[in-house]
């Protein structure tokens, strides 16, 4: 039996194709975006402005599409991912290596494995508190928090109730989950 080989961060880096991730110890294609992901996807960074504006402390920088190094053989690009400030005070050149404070991954269908079960898994290996899952076509918010090591639901929302939510950790603005999920 020949031993396989894992990919590590410097070998993704080395990689010619830009639309790639590295998940255990393998480099793969991120799946093709489509219309409805996208504009999910920059809805909520749209709506969650206000949290990345706030540069004291208490603000966040909230990126879309960014790859964390959180293991040798382990880098995903997620759909969003938010740092605290207190933690991360100003931008880091290059690789990410400082797990987030959020992660929020926008389901694509083919890839329900990876955004449901791997990811999860690596974040709370590493201590992610906040954990977002988010459904375009079924227009559905799935938000975890860590506890005891595991991940817990603490808000399962769909936008057939046009009333504004306030979901962890973004919980001081109320957010108008019908206009993210909307076509």
């Amino acid at each position: 039996m020949e031993a396989v080989e894992l990919k590590t961060v410097h070998d993704l880096l080395l990689h010619s194709e830009e639309r790639v991730e590295l998940i255990g110890g393998d480099i793969v294609r991120r799946p093709m975006t489509r219309f409805a992901h996208a504009r999910v996807q920059s809805k909520t960074d749209r709506t969650l402005g206000p949290f990345a504006d706030d540069t004291s402390p208490r603000g966040w920088w909230i990126l879309t599409d960014v790859s964390v190094a959180y293991e040798p053989h382990e880098c995903p690009s997620h759909d969003l991912a938010g740092w605290r400030r207190e933690r991360l005070p100003k931008p880091l050149d290059g690789v990410i290596d400082l797990p987030p404070d959020w992660v929020c991954e926008i389901v694509s269908p083919g890839h329900e494995k990876k955004d449901r079960i791997t990811i999860p898994l690596l974040l709370q290996r590493h201590r992610v508190p906040w954990f977002w899952l988010i459904w375009p076509e079924q227009r559905t918010l799935i938000a975890h928090a860590l506890e005891d090591g595991g991940y817990r639901v603490v808000a399962r929302l769909t936008a057939t109730d046009r009333k504004p939510v306030r979901v962890p950790p973004f919980e001081a603005m109320a957010l108008d989950l019908a206009g993210i999920l909307e076509g």
